[in-house]
């Protein structure tokens, strides 16, 4: 399987021996080309539980936001299911037999996620797809050695992933509660872990001798407490027939407009239980539901440049999606944007002052900062560190503080996609303050420790079939000390004029971003800006296109100056080594006093020669 990382307009597709790119997404029209040594992230585009991930064209570009909400429940229930009584057994049975064995493991997890997906499409009036589906799918973590040094451990000076097959797979579990046929695949699966452990132990071991010491000599599994916790599945509840109808009224406007390439809105629900249990005496079953509501139309600027345009909506039940005026509203908008963008000028390379918007800032922090204090890259001496020795140093102004809190199921009146109770490695999900008052702190912990981090605080994520590592949940930035939006353009206005600049800029909508963490190359991020304005010294605001805003984390975080109190969260995926996983990042707007951006990469292809059908250049967008 592949990853994608977004580079301009460029989707890139990263080689399963090479290296993740982190990045923040929602969904675009994208060339295909292959890469190593890349990483991605943060994403509304891109389908998580179950690979749930549909061609949108015949080169492969995929549809699809995961955005995961979680219903309340009314309190967690005693039972166990037929699932996890059988994956109970299993792993007691493969405990107790593994001792007879020379290097028997220290530790075993098993994790089945069962996925239930709806989906309907549709484009310009009509339906393009209406499907349902259901897949249940095994993780297993199974070590040898103890936790100093285990079979997961490094093999430093080889390929960046020693065994890919080892960090993911495809297995899938029977649908059918039949507890004798669980068992059997968790049976196999588990030798086939077993063996590949012992290899890479040994392997590890003989690489551990002929390498100098490592920098960061902590060991390779921490010791947290078992956890208890089970709650009822929750069904998805979605009727087909009147959301294809739906589908139908929200995208026929785009088919009166000659210049709307695509035009499309996608109505999609999932429902996720996960049963997880390991030879600590961990037991755990939980679900999840969202339904999300994603819109999306493109068109072409005259010089070759792809327009495109997003809205999407996220809720936990369908009833609670906005109405069918509020979603026409949103795409008259849409149309109006496109409109605007094609006759909006290219902003050339500048560096200068600039507000970013709260959904643009909290996609900043999420790529500057978020990925970089993931406590696994910390001992990766391929990694650039960044952060690593700067606890206990201000690295922010005073008034600013930053945490990850997966436990918050909304912020204000919208609810976080980062929401969960208990983290793929089986530990509870916790708040993490990473910077108090401008102060760094502490980093985002899986069960691999670091040097004077030696647990995990609930940050151990995945996509199923993937590894856990140290991953980020719902990122809020919050100040104490905030101007209104009119203050803090007032200060924008200010700083354009003490730079001699012409003008500022302000970030109001985003697509996503991306970010490379390693030493190998620059350690650097971008972040895919939408809808762009100039700001003159007169207040005067002019739309833009054409920009890519783009920075190295140190230098840029040290710009920051100010923040209003309107705090806004973009909701969305996030991919890097252990999957797509849904996060949020909430942030208020925030001033920079310099920040830079280069042009975009545009296709040099041309706009149709001919009109759409049931259109003229009467209809088109001037």
């Amino acid at each position: 399987m592949r990853l994608c990382l977004p580079s301009g307009r460029t989707l890139w597709a990263v080689d399963p021996t090479g290296e993740y790119s982190k990045g923040l997404i929602i969904k675009s029209r994208f060339t295909i080309k292959v890469a190593t040594k890349k990483r991605v992230d943060l994403q509304r585009g891109v389908s998580l539980r179950g690979y749930d991930v549909k061609p949108w064209s015949s080169i492969g570009v995929f549809l699809g936001l995961c955005v995961f909400a979680f219903l309340p429940v009314a309190g967690p229930s005693e039972t166990p299911t037929t699932v996890l009584a059988a994956m109970r057994q299993e792993l007691s049975r493969s405990m107790e037999s593994f001792k007879k064995q020379p290097l028997p493991p220290y530790f075993l997890s098993y994790e089945v996620t069962e996925t239930h997906s709806i989906s309907v499409g549709g484009a310009f009036g009509t339906i393009t797809s209406s499907h349902e589906g259901l897949v249940r799918q095994l993780n297993i973590d199974l070590r040898v050695g103890d936790p100093s040094f285990d079979s997961t451990h490094p093999v430093r000076g080889g390929l960046p992933f020693f065994d890919f097959s080892d960090r993911f797979s495809m297995v899938q579990v029977p649908l059918e509660n039949n507890s004798n046929a669980i068992r059997r695949v968790l049976w196999y699966e588990t030798d086939q872990k077993y063996k590949k452990a012992l290899e890479h132990y040994t392997l590890a071991k003989a690489n551990a001798q002929v390498k100098v010491a490592p920098e960061d000599a902590s060991g390779d599994f921490s010791k947290d407490p078992a956890e208890k916790y089970t709650e009822a599945p929750v069904e998805i509840k979605l009727e087909r027939p009147v959301w294809e109808q739906k589908i139908r009224k929200y995208t026929a406007p785009f088919a009166r407009s000659a210049d709307i390439y695509e035009g499309e809105a996608t109505l999609s629900a999932e429902g996720v239980t996960r049963w997880y249990t390991n030879s600590d005496g961990s037991e755990l079953q939980t679900s999840s539901v969202y339904y999300r509501l994603l819109l999306y139309a493109y068109t072409k600027a005259e010089d070759g440049m792809e327009l495109p345009r997003y809205e999407s909506f996220v809720a936990f039940k369908p009833e609670n999606l906005p109405d069918d005026l509020a979603v026409l509203k949103a795409v008259d908008k849409m149309i109006a944007d496109l409109h605007a963008l094609k006759n909006a000028p290219i902003v050339e390379p500048y560096t200068g002052p600039a507000i970013l918007s709260g959904r643009a800032s909290g996609v900043f922090f999420h790529e500057v900062f978020g990925h970089r204090i993931e406590g696994h890259r910390q001992k990766d001496e391929n990694e650039a560190q960044t952060f690593k020795k700067k606890v206990g140093e201000k690295i922010l102004p005073d008034s600013f503080s930053v945490y990850f809190d997966p436990t918050l199921r909304r912020l204000g009146s919208t609810e976080l996609a980062g929401y969960y109770l208990y983290d793929d490695e089986g530990v509870k999900a916790r708040r993490v303050d990473v910077v108090k008052n401008g102060v760094f702190e502490s980093f985002l912990m899986s069960r691999s420790p670091i040097a004077g981090f030696d647990h995990s605080n609930g940050h151990g994520r995945s996509q199923p079939g993937f590894r856990a590592i140290a991953r980020q949940s719902n990122l809020v930035v919050a100040t104490s000390k905030s101007a209104s939006h009119d203050e803090l353009k007032k200060m924008l206005i200010e700083q354009i004029r003490q730079q001699n600049n012409p003008f500022g800029l302000m970030f109001d909508d985003i697509e996503g971003g991306f970010t490379i963490t390693q030493r190998f190359i620059p350690n650097a991020f971008n972040v895919i800006p939408v809808m762009v304005y100039r700001v003159y010294p007169d207040g005067r605001e002019e739309l833009v296109r054409g920009v890519d805003l783009i920075g190295t984390p140190l230098t840029v975080f040290s710009k920051i100056l100010a923040a209003d109190d309107d705090v806004q969260t973009f909701n969305g995926v996030c991919g890097a080594e252990s999957g797509w996983v849904p996060v949020s990042a909430s942030s208020p707007d925030i001033l920079i006093s310099q920040i830079e951006v280069q042009k975009k990469e545009k296709s040099q292809e041309r706009a149709p020669i001919l009109p759409a059908p049931g259109t003229d250049l009467a209809g088109a967008l001037p």
